[in-house]
Parts: structure tokens; C-alpha cells; sequence
């Protein structure tokens, strides 16, 4: 997944003179997306750690997730009197990244995590390959050996910027202590601007020990990154002339709409054009669920109305998406009849996997409302646009195939069912996390989003154990909000040592493992793509099983609140305890069916035309024009 290419190949901070730059768009942008303090500060002696600390200050900063160790020690020490600063210890370093994710996502800004050298830096690279995916803004600080000691394979010694250059948008590493705030920043405004994402600095141990003088605001030096914001006047036209030339066109939206922060923005487009909206797994909530407009989720596992709205289009308008294959199904059979307008901030998405009949570079939240002018300029001289016939055919299709599912018939719960619960019993004011899998589909599917930030999942590297430690950190930025980490039984035995990071920290998440005892998801594909052959998918944690580990045990031993649920009919007794219960974390264990599969879904690799809303059943449409 590309992004925007920052600066020289260099990677080692060196001290070079100033260069003088222009203001730029990309720079009023900061203080929106990061809250850039803008204090002065006057020239002072310190050590690179504090000055690495000062610069957090500086930033905004308020909270950072980490774990110390020998060579990132020196700046744990200045932190242990940072009063503006609340470090969150976790109980592992991957734990630290994915909460530093969770904080992004449900705040808008950037995460901060901190590791040591060697594996606590190795131990960051999921989360940050995650977050370049997903294009989450995120600060990953970590320690490094002594400069001198650089490249002899010294005790806890890694490379690793070398490691995560391809999975983060810039990585520095820092032997100089006087180049600490310039890099800080630098980093941060990489992160937060442009196209988001993750940016590493790695501060070896005699830089953060050496003396220097610290003063705010450095000169940041990015000759070579300036985004584009605005988008091209004359393709901004021709996107109007043909969104009011469409008869069947679909605002196709992406995960870049939410990054944007658009959602005003993206309702009053919607709105005058009258077409309908399709929202992927990352823009779920971006445009309400409840909004007429909406047909839901795209592809793989999206709705039926939505998967044939792209097939049939006219015409996409294409917002912060970027065709990933999830969505398009077999590329070449993708929406075959519809051109299309492609807005991004990042050039290389667009045309990357679909050419942009009108390719528009630039922020959405410039863009957006740019567009909205010109289609209203152009409704006025041309007149608005009859979609009465698309949306019978549309609005016959939500009503022939809404989302839903049918009950198990083995006397355990629905997945479904309970995550259906959850969403009714909780509220759209609810922040939602989930791991990967059936019960992020199903999380995707059957919760109401009715606002941007309630949804975080990981999406484009599918991240198991993902949930717990992102739920962590988005109830830290959240503090007034309920918390939910929808998890499966698999995921969350690979990051549930956090709880114990929750408990200690006044942490309340709440998290429902829908334990259908087995990697549910793999095993799907087993049992229609593998004759049911169930290779090594069995966990042991449900129902009739030996229960290793028991959950509710588990969570009581973390200091946690400890459910279970094993019936439909008590779901909703068990949610309304589990809501009632605020001083720490709560963990239900849903025993459910391991039978029950997610629907509707695209086998890989065909064409979404071939879509199926249960085993060997496809809706019959007509897909002529």
C-alpha cells in the first residue's frame, strides 16, 4: 500500500543547516489534526531524553502506551516527571501499538507508543504495518544501542529502521541528541498530515543520554513532502458534469473519508445528489446507518443492494476508497459499466488498481465541499438528475435481501444475535472494537453506526488480537464513553494480557468473545471450500470442551467482572449486567455455535455478481443494463 513519499532516502538524522520554506496548506492542516501546541519556548540545556519528552509536550501530547527497557531507560527516567504526560505501562509491546492505533481511531490523534531496542522494537513492527494499512496516525518512539555500537551486533541490537521502512511512512533514527526536536516534530506532522500513518524514530542510547539545547519550534526540513489538498479546479467541473449526466450512480466511500473527518461534508453531497451510499469496512459510521441513503457495506461480506449498486453504476464517486480487492471481488469484472471519479489525497492510489476516468488528488475536506459547489452550479444550468428508476430497483433489492441471518439449531447461541444485542442495548454514543474474522463481519454487519469513530477494526493487514489492546486505547481517549471489544475466542488469547494493563490503569472496556471455539472464519472456508475438512481450527474453549483456557477463570484471575452466556434468552440479561458494572473491565465468554457462518459473501477471486446469501443461493437479479 503506498504513501506519500517524505523526504530524502537518508534515514539517519544529520545536523544540516536550515532551509527556509513557505507555509503550506498541509501545515494549517496540523493544529486540526494533532492539536499542535503553539508555545515558544526559549533555548535551555537538557539531555536527549528530556528533550524528547519536551517535544511530546509541545505537540499536545497527553498520553503514551509503552514498555521500558535498557536502552530507551534514559527517557523513562525524565517521563517519570512529566506532569502532562500519562504513561500507560502495557504488559507487551504490540499491546502498546495496537492501543496507540486505538487511540488514533477513536480520537483523530496521533497515537504514541514507546519500546526498547531489539525485540521491544520487533515487537511494535504488526502494529505499525498495521496502521500503515489503515492509514492511522501514530508515533512509535523506540531506543536504540549506542551509536558506537551501531552495526556490531550489540546485546538487544536490531535494524529497526531497516525493518520498517516498508511498513511506515518514514522511519529516522537519531544519533544526534540536538536533532531530537526537529525529528520529533518532523515525525508527528508526517504522521498527521497528507495521507496518515505511522512513522518510527529510533533514538540511540548516547543521543538520548548527551546534552543539547532544546527550543520550540524547530525548523521542520520536508523539501520534499507537500501534499496536495486542493483539488484541480477543471477536474472538480468534470466531476459535476458527470455526476449530473449519471442514471445510476453510486458515492462509493473509504476509510480516507474517515481520516478526512467528513462526515458533514460527505451528508450534504449525498444529499443533493440523491445517490446512494456504499461505506467500507473502515467508513463504517462515517454516513449513518439509518440515513435512506445508505445501502451498507461493500463486497466480500457487504449487502446485497450495496454489491449490486457497484456492479450496475453508471458512474462511482469514488471518496477515500481504493478498491481493495475485498471489495472489488475479481478486479476485471468490477463494476464493468461504470466510469469513474477518484478523489484521494494520495496520488498513488488513484488508477493504482482502477483507472480514474477523473482523478482528483487532494484532502476531502476540501474536496468534498469543493465538489458539492460545483454539482449545485451545475443542477442549476442542467437541472437535478432523475434517479427515481435506480432507486426502485435498489430499494426492491433491500427489501427481497435485507441483512439477517437464521438461529442456530444445535441449542447454542447466535453470534449474531448477540452482537445484534450489543448494538440495541448500548447505543450509537458506544465505541465498537473488534478482532478479525466472523465477529468482525458480524460486527460490521449488525451494529448500528450512526457516527464517524464508533467503528475501529483492523482491516487491510487483518490483525488478529487487535481488539483488546485498541479497545484499551480508545477508552483512554474516550474516558465518557462505553467501550466494546468484540473479540473471537482465537484473537483474544493473543493480546488479552492487557487486561491486566486495564484493570491496573482504571481502564472499564468491556469485551464479548463470541467463542464459537474454534478459528471461525478459517474454518468457514473449511467447511465450503475444504469438503469440512477441520485442519487444526478446533481451540477447546466452548461449549463441550475441555475449556482451555476457561474464560471466566481467566478474567477473574486478571481482576476482571467474569460472564457467561450460553443461551440467546439470556443475552440480554447478561449485557445489561455487564453495562451496569463501571470500576473495571468487564469480560463476557457468548459460548456460540461453530456452525454459524457469515452471509452474504464473495467466494475470492470471482466476481461479485456471484454473491451468495447462503450456502449455494444467489439472489436473482437481472444484471443487464
Amino acid at each position: 500500500m503506498s504513501k506519500d513519499q517524505p523526504i530524502s532516502p537518508a534515514v539517519m538524522a544529520q545536523r544540516r543547516p536550515p532551509a527556509a520554506s513557505a507555509p503550506r496548506p498541509a501545515e494549517t492542516d496540523q493544529a486540526r489534526l494533532t492539536g499542535t501546541a503553539a508555545e515558544v519556548v526559549a533555548p535551555e540545556e537538557m539531555t536527549g531524553s528530556q528533550a524528547i519528552i519536551r517535544s511530546l509536550e509541545q505537540l499536545g501530547v497527553t498520553d503514551v502506551f509503552g514498555l521500558p527497557g535498557g536502552a530507551i531507560l534514559p527517557t523513562y527516567d525524565p517521563l517519570l516527571d512529566a506532569e502532562k504526560i500519562n504513561h500507560i505501562l502495557v504488559r507487551h509491546e504490540q499491546g502498546a501499538g495496537h492501543a496507540a492505533e486505538g487511540y488514533a481511531l477513536a480520537s483523530g490523534r496521533v497515537g504514541v507508543c514507546i519500546a526498547t531496542s531489539g525485540p521491544g522494537a520487533t515487537n511494535l513492527v504488526t502494529a505499525l504495518a498495521d496502521a500503515n494499512m489503515d492509514s492511522i496516525p501514530m508515533l512509535a518512539i523506540t531506543g536504540q544501542v549506542a551509536s558506537s555500537a551501531i552495526g556490531s551486533d550489540a546485546f538487544q541490537e536490531a535494524d529497526i529502521v531497516g525493518m520498517t521502512m516498508p511498513v511506515t511512512k518514514h522511519s529516522y533514527l537519531v544519533t544526534d541528541a540536538q536533532e531530537i526536536p526537529r525529528v520529533i516534530a518532523e515525525a508527528f506532522h508526517l504522521a498527521s498530515t497528507g495521507r496518515p500513518g505511522p512513522v518510527l524514530v529510533d533514538v540511540a542510547k548516547d543521543a538520548q543520554q548527551a546534552m543539547m539545547t532544546f527550543s520550540w519550534p524547530p525548523q521542520m526540513e520536508l523539501p520534499g513532502y507537500r501534499p496536495v489538498t486542493r483539488g484541480h479546479s477543471k477536474q472538480i467541473k468534470e466531476a459535476a458534469r458527470m455526476i449530473a449526466a449519471a442514471q445510476r450512480p453510486v458515492l462509493y466511500t473509504g476509510g480516507g473519508a474517515m481520516r478526512a473527518d467528513v462526515p458533514a461534508e460527505l451528508l450534504e453531497l449525498a444529499e443533493l445528489t440523491g445517490a446512494p451510499v456504499v461505506t467500507t469496512l473502515t467508513a463504517r459510521g462515517i454516513f449513518p446507518d439509518s440515513h435512506d441513503q445508505n445501502l451498507g457495506m461493500p463486497g466480500m461480506h457487504g449487502t446485497v443492494p450495496a454489491v449490486y449498486a457497484l456492479q450496475q453504476s453508471d458512474l462511482l464517486i469514488t471518496m477515500g476508497a481504493r478498491f481493495d480487492d475485498r471489495v472489488t471481488g475479481q478486479l476485471s469484472s468490477f463494476a464493468p459499466n461504470a466510469k469513474v471519479i477518484h478523489a484521494d489525497i494520495d496520488p498513488a492510489e488513484i488508477s493504482k488498481n482502477r483507472v480514474a476516468d477523473v482523478p482528483i488528488v487532494g484532502d476531502l475536506k476540501y474536496v468534498i465541499p469543493d465538489l458539492t459547489q460545483a454539482v449545485r452550479q451545475e443542477f442549476e444550468e442542467t437541472g437535478t438528475p432523475d434517479l427515481g428508476l435506480w432507486w426502485d430497483t435498489l430499494n426492491s433489492l433491500s427489501e427481497t435481501y435485507p441483512l439477517g441471518y437464521t438461529k442456530t439449531d444445535d441449542g447454542l447461541g447466535s453470534p449474531q444475535y448477540v452482537i445484534e444485542r450489543i448494538s440495541e442495548l448500548t447505543g450509537p454514543d458506544a465505541v465498537y472494537v473488534s478482532g478479525v474474522g466472523q465477529h468482525q463481519m458480524w460486527s460490521a454487519q449488525f451494529v448500528d453506526y450512526e457516527r464517524p469513530r464508533q467503528w475501529l477494526n483492523s482491516a487491510g493487514l487483518g490483525t488478529m488480537g487487535f481488539a483488546v489492546p485498541a479497545a484499551m486505547g480508545a477508552q483512554v481517549s474516550q474516558p465518557d464513553r462505553v467501550v466494546w471489544a468484540i473479540d473471537g475466542d482465537g484473537c483474544f488469547q493473543m493480546t488479552n494480557q492487557e487486561l491486566a494493563t486495564c484493570v491496573i490503569n482504571n481502564i472499564p472496556i468491556k469485551v464479548a468473545v463470541i467463542n464459537n471455539s474454534s478459528l471461525g472464519m478459517v474454518r468457514q472456508w473449511q467447511t465450503l471450500f475444504y469438503d469440512g475438512r477441520y485442519s487444526h481450527t478446533e481451540l477447546n474453549t466452548g461449549h463441550n470442551s475441555r475449556r482451555i483456557p476457561d474464560f471466566v477463570k481467566l478474567a477473574d484471575a486478571y481482576g476482571c467482572a467474569a460472564l457467561r452466556c450460553e443461551k440467546d434468552e439470556d443475552v440480554d440479561e447478561t449485557i445489561k449486567k455487564a453495562l451496569e458494572i463501571n470500576d473495571r473491565p468487564v469480560v463476557i465468554d457468548f459460548v456460540v455455535s461453530a456452525n454459524a457462518m457469515v452471509w452474504p459473501m464473495v467466494p475470492a477471486g470471482v466476481s461479485n455478481d456471484q454473491i451468495q446469501i447462503a450456502r449455494n443461493m444467489t439472489p436473482e437479479w437481472n444484471t443487464e443494463d
